[in-house]
């Protein structure tokens, strides 16, 4: 019994890891809701509220764990109170559109100070970074120290933010 257990976890895996939105049914679309909104919440409070029993709901939550729908569990941080209130959009156009300079310019992004997001985009740029610093004072600088060193960019374009309509976390399901 046991046996069959496993082998049916492993194919409903590797199902859901080739098409995870096919995968999910009504009550795993109700827990991944709730958690988005407060991951901090019990197991007996998510049971509850997805009208499941407590080991059922764990079982559900630790298999969206093992098939990457859940990635993580994190704290979201009040960038004011952090002392990042300051919200930048960069674009940046590289030189060549090489492989080896988008993988240099890759590994270079990942290091800069305050960058919270780098997207490799269509069109008139290559790259969109989002970063947050305190003001623009500690934006100046960190452009002056470390943007325009970073390799193979040709320009670059700072669009600071001057108010957040929209910034969620939460995935449509």
């Amino acid at each position: 019994m046991n046996t069959t257990k496993v082998r049916t976890r492993r194919a409903t895996s590797a199902a859901s890891k080739a098409e995870p939105s096919q995968s999910l049914d009504r009550i795993d679309r109700a827990i991944l809701r709730q958690l988005q909104t407060d991951a901090s919440i019990s197991n007996v409070a998510l049971a509850a509220r997805v009208k499941l029993s407590a080991p059922a709901c764990l079982r559900r939550v630790e298999r969206l764990k093992e098939t990457g729908l859940i990635r993580g569990v994190v704290a979201l941080i009040e960038p004011k109170a952090a002392g990042a209130g300051m919200l930048v959009i960069i674009g940046v156009v590289l030189d060549r559109s090489t492989p080896e300079s988008f993988a240099e310019f890759e590994k270079a992004a990942q290091n800069v100070a305050g960058c919270m997001e780098c997207h490799v985009v269509t069109g008139e740029f290559d790259y969109f970074m989002t970063v947050r610093t305190r003001d623009s004072e500690s934006f100046n600088r960190l452009h002056a120290e470390q943007l325009l060193y970073l390799p193979g960019v040709r320009q670059i374009r700072s669009f600071m933010v001057l108010k957040e309509i929209l910034s969620t976390t939460k995935f449509p399901l």
